[in-house]
C-alpha cells in the first residue's frame, strides 16, 4: 500500500462550492509505518479576492502569477491516487479540494469513508489533549512554526500522524487504507505550471526600472512619453506601487518603445516636477520631504539623484525661473458626489469606512462602472471582480490607508 497524503488548506472563506476557493495547497505523503517521505506545496490564483488575509497571510500580488486548481489538477491527482486522504478536521479539508475537483469537471473518490482525520482520532488517542492542531501537537511536543501555512499545517499534521501509528498497531483505521490504496481515480492530464510560494512577490517589487530593457525602438514622440507618465500620475495616487501597477507600467514602456534610460530620465523629471509644487509656497515641510522621499524610491532614484533635483527644483522656485519644460504633476482629489467603490477583507469595517465617506458627501458603491471615481481595496493588488474592472477601467485602486488621508482633505 502507498500510505498516506497529508493535506492542507488555505481558503478565501469557510464555504466551499459557494463563492469561497482554496489559495494554498500542501501535500505530504507518509509511508505506511509513518515516516515523512516528500512534500509539496503551491499558492492558487483563486480568480476572487482572498478573504481573511490577516489569518493566512498570502497576498494578492504573490497569487497574480500562480497557478489556477485546474493547471494543478493533473499533478495533484497523482499525488493523492491511491492513497489515504487526511488531514486535520478532514471534513474541512476534503470538501474543499472535492470540490476543486468538480468545478474543474472531475468527480474524484475523496470521500468522507475514504478519509481520516486526526482532530477525530485526537479525543480517541490523545485523552484531555485538545482538539486544535497546535493543541495536539504541543501534548505531544511536535514542533508547529509557522501556523496558518498549508505546508507547516500539513507536516505537523503528518508528524501526528506519525505519532498516532506509534500509539496504535496495528492502525485502527486499516480497512479505510485498504479501500483508499485500491480505489481507481479518472484519468486527469497533467498540465505543466509553475508552482508559487510566499513572498515569491517580493522579487518583483525591486525597482521596475530593472526590468526594463537598456534598448528598444523608440517611439520618439512626446506623446508616448506624457501617456507613461499619465499612468506613472494614477499609479503613485496612494505613494504605493502594487504589482499590478509595477507590471502595467512596465508593459506601456516596452508598448511605447520607452528605455531603461528615458524611463530614468523621465522620473528625474517627474520629482523635480513634484518638488516645484511642494517648494511652490517657499517652504518644505516635513511631510513634504517625507512624500517627496517616497516617491523618489518608488521611481527607482537614489539618495544622490533626489538631492541634485530638489537642489534644481528649490533654485527654480526661489529664482522664478521656469526651467525646461516638464511633466505637470496631476492631483488627485475626491469631490462630494464622487462615487467610491470598497473591495476585499479590510482592516477597518467596510460599514465604518461608508459611513466615513458618505459623512464627506461621496457615495458609497456597491458595482464598478465608468463614473466611478476610486476603488479602496484591502489588497491593492486584489483579483476580486470589482478590482479586475476597475483595473481595465482605469479607475484608481487605493489602500486603507491612502483612502484615510484623500477624507482628510475634503474635511479641510
Amino acid at each position: 500500500m502507498a500510505g498516506y497524503a497529508v493535506v492542507d488548506v488555505e481558503t478565501t472563506g469557510l464555504f466551499p462550492g459557494a463563492h469561497d476557493r482554496i489559495v494554498e495547497i500542501a501535500v505530504v505523503h507518509v509511508d505506511p509505518g509513518g515516516a515523512i517521505e516528500e512534500s509539496w506545496t503551491t499558492l492558487l490564483n483563486p480568480g476572487r479576492d482572498l478573504g481573511p488575509q490577516h489569518v493566512h497571510g498570502i497576498s494578492a500580488a504573490d497569487v497574480l502569477s500562480a497557478p489556477t486548481f485546474a493547471q494543478v489538477a493533473g499533478d495533484l491527482a497523482d499525488r493523492l491516487a491511491g492513497r489515504t486522504f487526511v488531514a486535520h478536521n478532514a471534513h474541512f479539508d476534503r470538501r474543499f479540494v472535492h470540490t476543486e475537483f468538480a468545478s474543474a469537471g472531475w468527480d474524484v473518490p475523496i470521500t468522507a469513508d475514504r478519509c481520516l482525520c486526526t482532530m477525530q482520532w485526537a479525543g480517541r488517542l490523545l485523552p484531555g489533549a485538545p482538539r486544535a492542531l497546535a493543541g495536539c501537537c504541543s501534548h505531544l511536543g511536535i514542533p508547529l512554526t509557522e501556523a496558518h501555512t498549508a505546508l507547516a499545517d500539513a507536516t505537523a499534521t503528518a508528524h501526528l500522524l506519525g505519532a498516532y501509528l506509534g500509539i496504535r498497531d496495528p492502525a485502527p483505521w486499516h480497512d479505510v487504507v485498504v479501500d483508499a490504496s485500491s480505489t481507481p481515480w479518472p484519468p486527469i492530464a497533467r498540465q505543466p505550471f509553475t508552482a508559487a510560494q510566499r513572498g515569491a512577490a517580493r522579487s518583483r517589487q525591486v525597482p521596475f526600472l530593472k526590468r526594463l530593457a537598456d534598448r528598444l525602438p523608440s517611439a520618439g514622440d512626446t506623446l508616448e512619453q506624457e501617456q507613461y507618465l499619465a499612468l506613472l500620475d494614477r499609479a503613485l495616487l496612494d505613494r504605493f506601487l502594487s504589482v499590478r501597477e509595477q507590471d502595467g507600467l512596465v508593459s506601456l514602456a516596452v508598448e511605447l518603445g520607452i528605455d531603461r534610460a528615458t524611463a530614468r530620465d523621465l522620473h528625474v523629471g517627474y520629482y523635480e516636477a513634484l518638488a516645484r509644487v511642494a517648494w511652490a509656497d517657499g517652504l518644505l515641510s516635513d511631510d513634504e520631504k517625507g512624500d517627496l522621499n517616497a516617491v523618489g524610491a518608488l521611481l527607482g532614484l537614489d539618495q544622490a539623484e533626489m538631492a541634485e533635483a530638489l537642489i534644481i527644483a528649490t533654485a527654480e522656485v526661489t529664482s522664478g525661473a521656469t526651467g525646461p519644460p516638464t511633466h505637470r504633476v496631476t492631483t488627485f482629489r475626491l469631490r462630494p458626489g464622487d462615487l467610491v467603490v470598497f473591495t476585499g477583507d479590510m482592516a477597518v469595517p467596510r460599514e465604518t469606512w461608508m459611513e466615513r465617506a458618505q459623512a464627506v458627501g461621496l457615495v458609497p458603491w456597491s458595482g464598478v462602472t465608468k463614473k466611478v471615481a476610486l476603488v479602496v481595496a484591502a489588497d491593492p493588488d486584489s483579483l476580486s471582480g470589482k478590482a479586475r474592472k476597475a483595473a481595465d477601467y482605469g479607475i484608481p485602486i487605493v489602500t486603507e490607508q491612502a483612502f484615510e488621508q484623500m477624507l482628510a482633505t475634503l474635511t479641510t
